[in-house]
Formats: structure tokens, sequence, C-alpha cells
């Protein structure tokens, strides 16, 4: 499901020069191009965690994005092994 800017500023908890900032610093990547970019949960869930990091945690920003490449190539990893273990369970002459 994706969101407008606007939504998502709301949910996110966020003002429009920090999420331009988020933004240029590849924190949060939106869909689309200007002006009609679009947003989704896992943004939002993101948005969330930068803040935490930023503001509970202090972190700095060249953390939140060391921080950030470390979630991302978590997820990838575990879409990796998904995709892994689905192959392993098919029988081995359905294998590609």
């Amino acid at each position: 499901m994706t969101i407008t800017r606007h939504e998502f500023l709301l949910r996110a908890r966020l003002d429009h020069d920090t999420l331009e900032m988020w933004i240029a610093q590849e924190w949060i990547v939106p869909r689309g191009s200007d002006p009609e970019v679009f947003f989704t949960d896992a943004d939002v869930a993101r948005a969330e965690l930068i803040r935490d990091l930023r503001g509970d945690l202090e972190v700095n920003d060249a953390g939140v994005g060391v921080i950030l490449d470390l979630v991302d190539q978590m997820h990838g990893l575990r879409n990796v092994l998904a995709g892994l273990l689905r192959s392993m369970r098919r029988p081995p002459d359905q294998r590609t």
C-alpha cells in the first residue's frame, strides 16, 4: 500500500524540512518522482527508527547511515535465505 507525502508526514510525525533532509541523505527513498512521490508502511517504520536513533539513542548522522545500511543488508539477506529455503523445499526435479 502506498501513501501520499502528506499522509506520510502525519503518520511519521515529521515536518517537511526533516523529511527533505532524510530524502537527501537517502535514509528514506520514496517511490515515484517529484512532485508525485509515494511512501509505504515500511517507510513509516523506517522514519520511526530514524527518529528513535537520533532522539532517544542520540546517534549522530553518520551512525544513523551505518545502522540503516546494516538494517538494509539484514533484510536483503533474509529475503535471499527465504528464497533459498523455498527452493530447497521443492522436489529436486522442480528446482531451477
